[in-house]
């Protein structure tokens, strides 16, 4: 009895087995399908020519006055450093200690590496070969207009590439009132300075006499 029931088992499982190969396969083949035929579906590639359209062009222009989600640049000031297309030589808002700490976070994050801590060009990365940008304390960039570093720092210059998807408008601007900090710095006139800077300026000098 034992014999004559273990040819039928056998043969069960193996028809059990096809079957579901046979439903497998079809799956695949069904989804293979699918995907060929949104993969192969009609449509133009970049730069496609057509005959559709009358100009030949398969990528239409845009309507007029669209701009992209979130990307309104209204204020020419304060989004581009520019009024009538000239470089500003004003900052966009009023530039207060809380602006100078964010930009000097912000510099420290972006800029040191080539710039350096002082803005001198010397940089851990132009230590290691890189070129080396010019100083900021340069004659020619402590006379250029403010909007120079912000347009810089947005479209990149030389070597530099653009940093306007890295930091925000207000942020760019931080930096640059950073920058200009960092400008005075170094060529700061003794009498321009508070009464409390000065004195705290000459006690050193009264105790070493």
């Amino acid at each position: 009895m034992i014999r004559s029931i273990r040819p039928l088992a056998v043969a069960s499982f193996a028809g059990r087995m096809a079957v579901a190969l046979l439903l497998g396969g079809s799956t695949l083949l069904g989804l293979g399908g699918c995907r060929n035929e949104m993969y192969d579906q009609p449509r133009y590639d970049t730069f496609e020519p057509s005959v559709f359209f009358e100009d030949g062009i398969s990528a239409r222009p845009l309507v007029a006055g669209t701009v992209p989600r979130g990307w309104a640049r209204q204020d020419e000031h304060l989004e581009y450093g520019r009024e009538g297309g000239l470089l500003v030589d004003s900052f966009p808002f009023e530039v207060d200690e809380a602006v100078l700490a964010r930009g000097r976070v912000r510099y420290e994050s972006f800029c040191v590496p080539c710039h350096g801590g002082l803005g001198n060009g010397d940089g851990m990365i132009v230590q290691r070969g890189l070129p080396k940008p010019p100083s900021f304390h340069e004659q020619r960039l402590r006379e250029v207009p403010v909007g120079h570093f912000f347009d810089v720092i947005t479209r990149g210059y030389g070597a530099m590439y653009s940093y306007a998807h890295r930091i925000k408008p207000r942020d760019r601007w931080a930096v640059v009132a950073y920058v200009k900090a960092l400008q005075l710095s170094q060529y700061a006139q003794v009498d321009g300075l508070p009464e409390a800077d000065r004195q705290r300026l000459e006690q050193p000098q009264e105790a070493a006499q």
